[in-house]
């Protein structure tokens, strides 16, 4: 469920990312401090532009996590597992399928049919945007988001934020 942005949420949000939030459609996840950790954005911005990222994560110590898991080859051994369990890479497709229906109940983009995030559905390129698919729509519908966040040293039930985020 996505939670109207409160003008405290966009302050947080701010900054977590270090720039203004665009075109929010609200806040999809939060820690257990209450600060957001995943915003939904609308799938086209303001000046036009198409934006697939529906679930971007926020979450400075969500974010870093994710950062080492990439960096210690997590992303490639999902990538062999999408090669050799057919089971496996069916579920990340309907992933791929349950994330542009998300995104599309806030505008259907014609320069965006067809294309999620992450890499889905035949590629792992960013746990950020999976785990953050995962966080917003809960376990069971991204297994590799799921499977990244059960890996990284972060979760959102022992996360402590800085004081300038809760």
């Amino acid at each position: 469920m996505i939670d109207p942005a409160s003008e405290r949420d966009l302050d947080v949000m701010k900054i977590q990312l270090g720039r203004p939030m665009r075109d929010v459609v609200g806040v999809a996840a939060r820690c257990v401090c209450g600060a957001p950790t995943v915003v939904a954005t609308k799938p086209r911005l303001a000046d036009g532009s198409p934006f697939p990222t529906f679930y971007y994560l926020t979450h400075p110590g969500a974010t870093a996590a994710l950062s080492t898991l990439e960096a210690n080859g997590f992303m490639m051994t999902e990538q062999d597992k999408l090669s050799v369990d057919p089971e496996f890479a069916a579920a990340y497709t309907a992933a791929h399928h349950a994330y542009i229906a998300d995104r599309d109940a806030y505008g259907q983009i014609d320069e965006l049919d067809g294309i999620s995030a992450g890499g889905m559905p035949s590629r792992v390129k960013c746990l950020h945007a999976l785990a953050a698919h995962s966080l917003a729509v809960g376990p069971g519908v991204n297994l590799i988001g799921d499977a990244a966040l059960a890996a990284c040293t972060w979760s959102p039930e022992r996360c402590v934020c800085a004081p300038e985020t809760r």
